[in-house]
């Protein structure tokens, strides 16, 4: 469930938080131990239809809509995307169509992850932050 009002907060409030660590070894724990806090993800949604293409690992991500919000729910085999996952979800969960289309995702370079992922892994953020994009564009239509 997003805490924050709005996906811009939502930024803010993350890049608040990384600032509090020195270094990145402690910034990739705080990303992996948000994403060991995801919810359940039913195995029944584990399948080709929901599986996110162009990520190095595993990853499948289901929408619903619910009023006017879309609601995301994702996870993925590997700990590191797990986390990435869950800023994700902070971000864009549970957010209008407009809204999710209206943000950019500025976090990548404010927490600095476009220059500390490995290009597989930035590869897959991208590939997940597309299907976020392309529901919310057919959420808007």
């Amino acid at each position: 469930m997003t805490t924050e009002a709005t996906a811009e907060q939502a930024q803010q409030a993350l890049r608040d938080e990384f600032e509090m660590f020195d270094n990145w070894m402690d910034r990739y724990q705080y990303i992996i131990d948000m994403g060991k806090a995801l919810p359940d993800f039913p195995e029944e949604w584990k399948s080709h239809e929901f599986k996110i293409q162009g990520c190095q690992s595993n990853v499948w991500m289901n929408h619903r809509c619910e009023g006017d919000r879309i609601h995301f729910d994702a996870v993925s085999d590997a700990a590191i995307v797990s986390g990435l996952i869950a800023v994700l979800m902070r971000i864009y969960s549970d957010r209008t169509a407009d809204e999710i289309r209206g943000t950019s995702p500025h976090f990548l370079a404010d927490l600095g992850l476009d220059k500390h992922l490995s290009p597989t892994r930035s590869n897959g953020l991208e590939a997940m932050l597309k299907r976020i994009y392309e529901v919310a564009e057919q959420e808007a239509a």
